[in-house]
């Protein structure tokens, strides 16, 4: 049987991955008083989650989410003002409901406050997380509010009543995590032509425990590869960790990879697993390996070499068995060649290297991308937005997409949310000639005046209709007051 019988598989599980790129993307929303607990939530969940907001006083819960989107809000039960019988937080639960009815609300609470808990779930939060928590149980309860939020988007229904159903009455110790699924919508042809070479080599490669080292600009899907790798590997079903290497300061690095010791240093109140154990059995990635520092190689290279870890504070070293996988958006060979990367390191990681093209070379995947992204944005805007034209298209093919894939979806994003009709034309997209170069630039705008024009189209559609302006854009009735008194119109 030939290669070409494994392609609809590889492709598969490449278009399921890639609809769990987008949990990279996300954004997420911490609003507790305690620093402490904000910035210690914030370290972790930013290995995870595309950008992690934080906030202390709930007070500036308004502005935020009338101006930003979220996918996901971790919210405290108790503050300051109220410090035990979650009154409070009750009340912003309802406010958060009441501007986004759609809101994925994760309640913070300590143990004592289970009870409470699960009647703020039945008052529409989608889940909480006990104090002190679990890192993996925390980062799953976050990654399942997204999911379902995403899986609520794609079918017009909301899943909050069964989610609260399923989970009144149980403490979180009784719970499993929850998981993050792929959705079903995508298709095999999603992938595209240009990357089924790079398919058939993950095929050839991922059973093995090779070390591997994917290189590509930023935005091209370094990190879905990497899952991509992890799914079709003999490892599928341990851990997959990973890991920024590239935003870890040298007084964090060690800590964060190898692990420490309670009574390490000052904040080491607890023993804690580094990525490499927590990685056991598993998968490593480590990204962006091209900003490491030279000492930092060299601790990196040594744990490679010798396959265990020491923990900070300790000095007893711990047998780990990890597949690696690196990435950077960096040419490695010049790093080695001025001595600012080094050689054996190298070696040690790129046993097989890919190479992931950039979105301009790849213009016979910009149809299949861009029908993706714009699905995925009029299902969750609700705009009538149903595709493209050949003109667009046309456009699209000769930009240059210096932020790739990344870059590509937040455009749609944007074309998708102004767009004034059923499909996207080169002036939603807002192309405009460079006078520096030939090829187009895209034009940014400002979120605000965005919004503002969103809501100026659909007040002139609906002559001025409150219920019906609100009902297409997906708002409330007071949250769209609250947008018409911002932009004073």
């Amino acid at each position: 049987m030939g290669n070409h019988s494994f392609i609809p598989e590889r492709e598969a599980t490449f278009a399921r991955l890639f609809y769990l790129w987008p949990m990279q993307e996300s954004r997420v929303l911490l609003v507790d008083d305690d620093p402490d607990v904000l910035l210690a939530a914030r370290l972790l969940l930013k290995r995870h989650f595309g950008s992690i907001d934080i906030e202390k006083n709930p007070e500036k819960l308004p502005f935020l989410l009338n101006n930003s989107h979220y996918d996901a809000i971790v919210l405290d039960m108790n503050f300051q003002r109220d410090v035990s019988s979650g009154r409070e937080g009750f009340a912003w639960l309802d406010r958060i409901l009441d501007i986004d009815p759609q809101a994925r609300v994760v309640l913070f609470t300590a143990y004592g406050d289970v009870e409470m808990a699960v009647r703020a779930m039945k008052a529409g939060a989608v889940d909480f997380v006990l104090k002190p928590w679990q890192n993996d149980k925390f980062v799953e309860t976050i990654r399942g509010a997204i999911a379902r939020g995403e899986s609520a988007r794609r079918t017009g229904g909301d899943e909050r009543k069964n989610d609260n159903a399923a989970s009144a009455g149980k403490n979180d110790s009784s719970r499993k995590p929850a998981k993050s699924t792929a959705g079903p919508s995508l298709t095999q042809s999603l992938v595209g032509p240009s990357l089924r070479p790079l398919l058939d080599t993950i095929s050839r490669v991922a059973p093995t425990d090779a070390n591997m080292l994917i290189l590509g600009e930023n935005g091209t899907g370094k990190d879905m590869i990497a899952r991509a790798i992890h799914a079709q590997s003999n490892r599928r079903d341990k851990p997959f960790v990973s890991v920024d290497v590239g935003a870890l300061t040298e007084s964090l690095f060690e800590s964060e990879l190898f692990g420490h010791v309670k009574g390490a240093f000052t904040d080491a109140r607890e023993d804690r697993l580094g990525r490499f154990e927590e990685a056991n059995g598993g998968t490593l990635f480590l990204d962006e390996i091209g900003n490491l520092t030279l000492a930092q190689q060299a601790r990196l290279l040594t744990v490679l070499q010798q396959r265990q870890v020491t923990r900070v504070g300790s000095n007893k070293a711990r047998p780990v068995d990890i597949r690696l996988i690196c990435a950077t958006n960096v040419d490695l060979n010049e790093r080695v060649a001025d001595r600012s990367f080094r050689q054996d390191l190298l070696y040690r990681i790129n046993t097989i290297e890919l190479v992931l093209p950039p979105l301009r070379q790849r213009p016979e995947d910009l149809r299949l991308l861009a029908e993706h992204f714009i699905d995925r944005y009029a299902r969750q805007y609700n705009r009538p937005v149903t595709g493209l034209s050949a003109a667009l298209l046309t456009e699209m093919k000769s930009y240059d997409w210096p932020g790739n894939v990344r870059e590509l979806q937040h455009s749609i994003e944007r074309a998708v949310i102004l767009a004034p009709g059923t499909i996207l034309e080169p002036a939603d997209m807002a192309f405009r000639k460079s006078t520096a170069a030939s090829s187009p630039v895209m034009q940014t705008m400002q979120l605000d005046d965005m919004e503002r024009q969103l809501i100026q189209r659909a007040m002139q559609k609906h002559q001025g209709n409150i219920t019906d302006v609100a009902r297409e854009l997906g708002l409330s009735r007071q949250a769209l007051y609250r947008r018409l008194e911002k932009f004073g119109m």
